[in-house]
């Protein structure tokens, strides 16, 4: 589809949640397809996990987004997609690779949203497919438990900050989920989310440097639990990490769900961003340092960093496997 000036920032750039939005559809069909492609319950594929995804090119207004999406890999109760993302200038025909990302689904029934269904078996062209496919599903598995357990923070206010530091950065939005927001099954669509969760992780990145930025890649998203219709959720984000061209937020996304059925506020969602800050010419700017306070931040500083450097030595090492 052709991107519109609600699609974009105010300099025209498509707002990555706009594009994971439509990533996240695109998975979602191919993989609700495949598995009701056998008779059997029918089911709704849920979105359980984003890999890290980078944002190779930026997109802009008036430009022709084509997202193609293929499975790769099935377990006994989830599928993996590979999805692609091209951008064409429709007055120049000119083509580019803008996004690649791998997304995991798990088939959930139609008349229980709670039972998780098997998942019909793909056909590998050679052993080697499927090996790798299993590889990288007990990788991100081990990496969503691990995820999942440390994710017990909450973000408060801060009076009166300091310019660069969390606390001046931080930001919140909160949100209720209504009809539109949500599957046939009645829980949030992963795009829906991750669009608001890059919002938020947006508004952050702009208040730290005061200038255009753009989403330059997402750390793997987890979706540890389902959220559903009349929920009201908070999406948090706070700056962790900044190198000399790059900003890492954390976003996460909270639940209250008190409409049908009373229970205690919960952790839907967590991943990482990263923003880059540009000039009026589309030029990198260099990134204000981030100022840490206390030792929590001091130590999701390190962490951050520790992020970044494995992510700039796997980008080298893939590089000089290309030159190759």
């Amino acid at each position: 589809r052709i991107m519109r000036p609600d699609d974009a920032n105010i300099a025209g750039n498509v707002h990555g949640g706009t594009i994971l939005k439509m990533i996240e559809e695109a998975g979602a069909i191919i993989s609700t397809r495949h598995c009701n492609s056998q008779t059997g319950e029918p089911c709704v594929a849920a979105l359980a996990r984003v890999e890290r995804t980078d944002f190779l090119s930026p997109m802009c207004i008036g430009e022709v987004a084509n997202v193609s999406a293929e499975i790769t890999y099935t377990s006994r109760h989830s599928v993996e997609v590979q999805v692609n993302v091209m951008s064409e200038n429709i007055l120049t025909g000119a083509k580019k690779l803008t996004n690649k990302a791998t997304l995991w689904y798990v088939p959930l029934s139609l008349k229980n949203v709670n039972k998780v269904l098997e998942v019909p078996p793909i056909q590998y062209t050679r052993k080697e497919q499927e090996d790798e496919g299993k590889k990288r599903y007990e990788e991100q598995k081990l990496d969503r438990l691990e995820t999942k357990q440390r994710n017990g923070d909450v973000i408060f206010p801060i009076i009166n900050p300091e310019p660069h530091t969390v606390g001046y950065s931080q930001s919140s939005l909160i949100h209720l989920v209504g009809p539109s927001d949500c599957t046939l099954l009645g829980f949030v669509h992963g795009g829906v989310t991750m669009k608001l969760m890059d919002e938020v992780a947006g508004i952050v990145a702009a208040r730290h440097c005061k200038t255009n930025i753009v989403t330059a890649s997402v750390d793997a998203i987890n979706f540890h639990e389902k959220i559903k219709k009349g929920c009201v959720i908070t999406i948090s984000g706070r700056m962790t990490f900044t190198s000399n061209k790059s900003m890492e937020i954390e976003v996460f996304v909270d639940a209250d769900p008190f409409v049908d059925e009373p229970r205690e506020r919960y952790r839907a969602v967590s991943a990482f961003f990263t923003y880059v800050s540009l000039s009026k010419e589309g030029k990198p700017l260099p990134v204000p340092q981030l100022l840490t306070e206390t030792e929590d931040e001091k130590r999701r500083f390190e962490e951050g960093k520790g992020r970044y450097l494995q992510t700039k030595a796997k980008r080298q090492a893939q590089m000089q496997q290309a030159a190759q």
